[in-house]
């Protein structure tokens, strides 16, 4: 395969260096993409870099994941307005450990693999430079003008920036820079990726290698990630969309994707998928045909839920949609873990009862008007109950008699009670 054409026609490339293509064509080669290890979980704005690494394996070559432990302690001053918030080193380990469990779902790092992903913390080599060593060894090999001459210097020396640009940020590209040289001294890595607002960092980097060891290296970037709306990618109303799926459940990770614009959709579908470029094809001429059926981002959602997740965490995902949507029953109910099932009904107004209330029994009618008030009176109650309008956990109420005790309790602790088709409540026993 080749590694440049599969990116291209996928949208995948920004700039890419001369000469790029002919060293990748030549032999194995070694590349790496850098990860800020500011939380312990990526979230899906890394699974752009990831995916390049993923086709990067995929075509023969070796991934090498950077985790930025010292870069992490500085902060990239690209896109960035002001300064970030600095980590100690307990953290960033603690980081590393979980972002290489998330990983290995994505890239094989077994011992087997000739071209086995490899994962590096920069911190290790860092630590090691004194401040003197460093002026030295890498200050002294760039100009302040090469430096200042980067767009995330000159946005951040801006006159309308009044935050103005540290010490600190502006040796950044020195840090990132000395990465790219480390690594291609002791890995043989030859090539940098990133987001296009890397660029400049990724240069330094080439320049060094030039300059000190007089070596050739390259650069590639893909753009940054935008809704057809002009929105920030990977963002919803509650904050970033993560793999962790204690952070972001996989039903609204997978409904994340499955609500995607039919614009998005189509490009995402390149993106963030392995999907072959005939494939592709197919899905979205099919999805043309009938843009209702939303057959573009069903197939979307369920690659990247999968290749994150699991088969078993998307197949959970799609019936917890059916249940939300009208189609589900009360045995699918019943089998949502808690997680989901809070996910699923996120948002619906929620009544609080004491717990000894359903362990004793009470009539459905007392529980849905005197002790939360999904009804204003026993009489609508009754009424409703009546026309077939008021169901439990997806059942319908046959009478006002029904009794409700803990059976009816989902993971011991929730009842679900519906108004009409809509309207949802949910009933918390504590």
């Amino acid at each position: 395969m080749n590694f440049v054409e599969e990116l291209k026609w996928r949208g995948m490339i920004h700039d890419i260096m001369p000469g790029t293509e002919e060293q990748l064509k030549k032999e194995m080669t070694s590349a790496y993409v850098g990860i800020d290890p500011t939380a312990d979980s990526l979230h899906i704005g890394h699974l752009v870099g990831v995916m390049m690494l993923k086709h990067l394996q995929n075509a023969g070559h070796q991934p090498i994941v950077l985790v930025g432990g010292a870069t992490g302690m500085i902060g990239d001053p690209s896109m960035k307005s002001q300064e970030r918030n600095l980590l100690d080193e307990t953290t960033l380990r603690h980081n590393q450990d979980c972002l290489k469990n998330q990983l290995s779902r994505l890239l094989d790092f077994s011992d087997a693999k000739e071209n086995q992903a490899i994962m590096v913390n920069n911190y290790d080599w860092m630590k090691e430079f004194s401040f003197l060593s460093f002026i030295r060894d890498i200050g002294k090999h760039l100009t302040v003008n090469y430096m200042m001459s980067k767009d995330s210097v000159k946005k951040r020396l801006d006159s309308s920036n009044k935050s103005g640009l540290s010490f600190t940020e502006f040796t950044y590209q020195l840090v990132q820079g000395t990465d790219f040289l480390h690594l291609y001294r002791e890995h043989n890595c030859k090539l940098q990726m990133g987001g296009s607002d890397q660029w400049g960092n990724i240069t330094t980097g080439t320049e060094l290698i030039r300059r000190i060891d007089r070596g050739e290296a390259f650069a590639m970037t893909c753009p940054l990630i935008t809704k057809a709306d002009g929105k920030k990618f990977g963002k919803t109303e509650s904050g970033n969309v993560w793999l962790d799926a204690e952070r972001t459940t996989p039903y609204a990770f997978y409904q994340f994707w499955l609500n995607t614009s039919d614009d998005d959709a189509e490009k995402y579908i390149k993106i963030f998928t392995m999907l072959s470029q005939e494939e592709v094809a197919s899905i979205v001429s099919e999805h043309q045909e009938a843009p209702h059926r939303r057959v573009l981002q069903q197939r979307l959602a369920k690659e990247v839920t999968i290749m994150v997740h699991s088969e078993e965490e998307y197949d959970a995902a799609v019936e917890a949609s059916a249940i939300l949507f009208g189609k589900g029953t009360q045995e699918q109910l019943q089998k949502l873990d808690e997680r989901t099932f809070l996910a699923v009904f996120e948002g619906v107004p929620q009544f609080k009862v004491s717990a000894d209330l359903i362990k004793e029994g009470v009539d459905v009618v007392s529980l849905l008007s005197e002790h939360a008030e999904v009804f204003p009176s026993k009489g609508e109650l009754r009424r409703s109950i009546k026309g077939n309008g008021v169901s439990i956990n997806k059942q319908k109420v046959a009478s006002p008699e029904v009794i409700i005790d803990p059976s009816y309790l989902i993971a011991n602790k929730y009842i679900l009670a519906q108004k009409g088709k809509k309207n949802y409540y949910l009933i918390i026993a504590e």
